[in-house]
């Protein structure tokens, strides 16, 4: 039985509660995760100069040694560089680019040589647009000092914090969000198992729960499997034999217009789930922020409910 998803008279109440507690932790922590992310960034280009002796250096053995710090690299020229453009101006292989920011590796079983002749294309393209405001030692040919390369780490960190800062936001909230189902379920008795401890899904023990666990699922008419990361999985106290977990979804929001962009990716997941375990499996959303009526009337026409977290202790009704 739905908890939420059939009650359309009480949506608009819970979305103007939901904003609100969104909106009181943003100001109230948002800033401080920011600056947190910031300082440590910062420590991170300051290592990235380091290696690349300040940007006076950016050769194929740096390169290939430090491949991770391309990322900072992008964001030393004027204007920074988007991936797709670095790629578009120095004619280097796409997979060579990406290989190196998102497995943070160079491309496997690549010829050194060619290997060589793409990294010095991105070593000469960077150099070529380096924001020499931001670097003034490099034109003026003399060693820089502390406060220069500190005044420098901490624009491109900026500039790394501003590309990325919805995703920082976005993580700080759901880590929040898994320490309220944490401590909710915990006054109640529940036991956490660790993600370390490899247990299976519909394995585990009544009166249990575990974040992050990988639940296995076929795709393409049973012929492929594949694993999808579950936020929080909890088994009820009074599990009965054979019963499957609760599965919940962590998803907070800062504005409208996103959820409505992502408000697929629930429905091709709990697509997923009742292709491979039958109807009887439980998934539920857990929201915080700005989830407007169209995004709920979405996820319950895909038979999809939720549990808003100012009123947390709807879990209850769903047997947790």
């Amino acid at each position: 039985m739905p908890v939420n998803a059939n009650r359309p008279e009480r949506w608009k109440e819970d979305i103007a509660q939901s904003v609100d507690l969104y909106n009181h932790w943003f100001m109230q922590f948002a800033p401080q995760v920011y600056q947190h992310v910031r300082v440590e960034t910062t420590k991170q280009v300051q290592n990235a100069l380091a290696w690349t002796d300040n940007l006076r250096s950016i050769a194929p053995d740096v390169l290939r040694q430090y491949p991770s710090i391309l990322a900072m690299l992008r964001m030393t020229t004027a204007p920074p560089l988007a991936r797709d453009r670095l790629i578009g101006l120095s004619g280097v292989l796409p997979h060579v680019i990406r290989s190196m920011e998102l497995q943070h590796q160079l491309p496997v079983h690549m010829d050194k040589r060619l290997l060589d002749e793409e990294l010095q294309k991105i070593g000469n393209t960077i150099m070529r647009l380096v924001d020499a405001d931001i670097f003034p030692w490099l034109q003026a040919g003399k060693i820089p000092t502390e406060t220069e390369i500190y005044r420098a780490a901490t624009i491109v960190a900026d500039r790394l914090c501003g590309v990325a800062a919805d995703p920082i936001i976005r993580n700080a909230q759901e880590q929040r969000q898994l320490e309220v189902i944490k401590l909710w379920l915990e006054r109640r008795g529940y036991i956490q198992v660790t993600s370390n401890e490899r247990v299976q899904f519909d394995k585990m023990k009544p009166g249990t729960f575990s974040f992050r666990l990988n639940v296995q699922v076929v795709q393409e008419g049973g012929a492929r499997k594949v694993k999808i990361p579950v936020d929080a999985v909890i088994m009820p106290l009074e599990a009965k034999d054979r019963e499957f977990p609760l599965l919940v979804e962590a998803k907070s929001a800062g504005d409208f217009t996103n959820t409505n962009k992502r408000r697929k990716e629930e429905a091709i997941k709990v697509a997923q789930l009742r292709a491979t375990y039958g109807y009887t499996i439980r998934f539920v959303l857990f929201l915080c922020g700005y989830f407007d009526s169209g995004y709920l009337g979405y996820e319950a026409a895909e038979g999809i409910d939720w549990v808003w977290e100012h009123r947390i202790d709807d879990l209850a009704e769903l047997g947790v």
